[in-house]
């Protein structure tokens, strides 16, 4: 069977995270995915991080950008935006993430290409949208994460304000941009037209944060920070072992019931402080301060064991090393080492769904810049969209 997407052409004329995301979610499910690059320079991000394997891309690149091809076109000059243009034609679905404005500087704003194609879908991934008084604001994922709460609400009460480690604005962007354009190519197939999908980093930093917004319109207080625990049900949290930390998610009456029976503390049940998940969440820190007391008597893997065997969700805590060689990780095929023209081989995290008829597979490693460049140009002018001299270079 071929791959779900198969026969889809995605422009991808995004850089850094959010668009390029979205884009190699879509190659994974198998669209032809071209990459349109600025000369010379490329995706930006083939320059970032401060470390190398063998070539000159970043391995941040290399995480973002498999299963496309690359083309690079200045669209500041004619010749280059007529391929861009011819490419137009030929496309599904175009990602891109300029500042609002750029894109209609640049001739490849959504109402210019639709005249182009109208069956065009056309995805639009910025910082704070198309519209509205921040919509000329940069678009990074940590102002993104600063301004829709998230700063605010991570971290320890009374520290510094914690940044979310992932980049949960520009990766949410670019899932929820995925969403819009597969539920716009279904919709074309009713009405036949494209459409244009604006979606931003702060609506995804703000579209995330479900448990967050339910505190702040039940309770009218703004969430605090509150470390590892759960703004739902306690204990849920980490926890202190004799030996290190661990995680325990006693998220509702039975399984707290069951924990505290597999610690030997069944007297907590008759403390009114505890009796309910209500009441635990206003008792929280006297609770975990009372929990560690016993926690504290024996070793982290000790503890885990008996809990999971009394049917209480627990686990360790484990470092990103530990995560991928875990056999959970192993078993489920999430590393995958992919040849590349230059680096040999490198480490990329899998395909984190799986579908059953369709398995995914990396088809192409991340392209060199410009490396399918004339390819792209040869197959536009074999399909009659663009002159044959625009191939010479």
């Amino acid at each position: 069977m071929p791959l779900p997407l198969d026969g889809i052409r995605v422009l991808d004329i995004s850089q850094v995270m959010a668009g390029p995301f979205c884009c190699m979610m879509l190659g994974d499910m198998g669209a032809d995915v071209i990459k349109i690059e600025p000369p010379k320079t490329g995706d930006s991000t083939r320059h970032s991080m401060g470390f190398r394997l063998k070539g000159s891309d970043s391995p941040g690149f290399l995480a973002l950008n498999r299963n496309k091809r690359s083309i690079t076109l200045d669209l500041k000059t004619p010749e280059d935006r007529e391929v861009l243009y011819a490419l137009v034609r030929t496309a599904d679905v175009l990602v891109e993430n300029a500042r609002p404005g750029v894109a209609a500087r640049l001739g490849m704003d959504y109402a210019t290409l639709c005249d182009i194609n109208p069956r065009l879908i056309y995805a639009s991934i910025s910082g704070f949208g198309q519209t509205g008084p921040w919509s000329q604001r940069p678009g990074f994922d940590l102002i993104a994460q600063a301004v829709s709460g998230i700063l605010s609400s991570n971290g320890f009460e009374g520290m510094e304000p914690a940044k979310n480690s992932i980049a949960v604005a520009d990766l949410g962007a670019g899932l929820f941009a995925t969403y819009a354009i597969l539920s716009a190519v279904i919709g074309r197939q009713a009405s036949g037209q494209g459409q244009h999908i604006d979606a931003s980093l702060f609506e995804a930093a703000l579209g995330l944060s479900i448990w967050e917004t339910t505190e702040l319109w039940g309770t009218r207080r703004s969430p605090v920070p509150i470390g590892s625990a759960n703004r739902m049900s306690a204990p849920y949290q980490a926890v202190e072992a004799s030996d290190g930390w661990f995680v325990i998610g006693a998220a509702n009456q039975g399984l707290w019931i069951k924990m505290i029976a597999a610690i030997g503390r069944p007297e907590l049940q008759e403390d009114e402080r505890y009796a309910t998940n209500v009441a635990r969440l206003a008792n929280r820190i006297a609770l975990i301060e009372e929990l560690t007391s016993t926690f504290r008597t024996r070793s982290r893997d000790a503890w885990i064991g008996i809990l999971m065997d009394a049917g209480v969700p627990a686990a360790p805590i484990l470092d990103y090393g530990e995560a991928v060689a875990s056999e959970q990780a192993v078993a489920r095929e999430m590393v995958q080492t992919i040849p590349h023209p230059v680096e040999g081989t490198y480490q990329s995290l899998g395909f984190p769904v799986k579908l059953s008829g369709t398995p995914q597979e990396v088809r192409l490693p991340p392209p060199l810049l410009n490396e399918h460049g004339d390819e792209i140009r040869r197959e536009l002018v074999e399909r009659g969209v663009l002159a044959g001299p625009e191939l010479v270079r």
